[in-house]
């Protein structure tokens, strides 16, 4: 009866054993993972903070300032170069139209910083 008991025993010990090598594998696989998903919901946090630092629709640039740099590139033609002149002299006022303005950028991200 003893010899049952020492083998039962012996079972035991080597199953608590086999038990323990897979927890402590479980949990170096658990901290892997938990340290992958913090640093994930980390970086989404910071990245909702930037979007939403950012949640505004970008003017339309009112002057005509990169239609005039155009005069100075080599690249373009004199004749096309006398046409803009022509062009930014003319009166302000008879170029207006009737179109609502429009952005430069609209804003699309609502949905994600909501």
């Amino acid at each position: 009866e003893i010899a049952e008991h020492d083998e039962d025993i012996s079972v035991w010990t080597g199953d608590q054993k086999a038990a323990t090598k897979v927890r402590d594998i479980e949990k170096a696989d658990y901290g892997t993972l938990h340290q992958d998903y913090s640093e994930s919901v980390d970086a989404l946090q910071r990245a909702i903070a930037v979007l939403k630092s950012q949640a505004h629709d970008r003017k339309q640039a009112v002057s005509l300032v990169q239609v005039s740099a155009l005069k100075d590139l080599a690249l373009i033609p004199e004749s096309a170069k006398r046409t803009l002149d022509a062009f930014l002299q003319q009166d302000p006022e008879g170029l207006e139209v009737s179109a609502p303005e429009a952005e430069g950028y609209e804003f699309q991200s609502h949905g994600v910083i909501e």
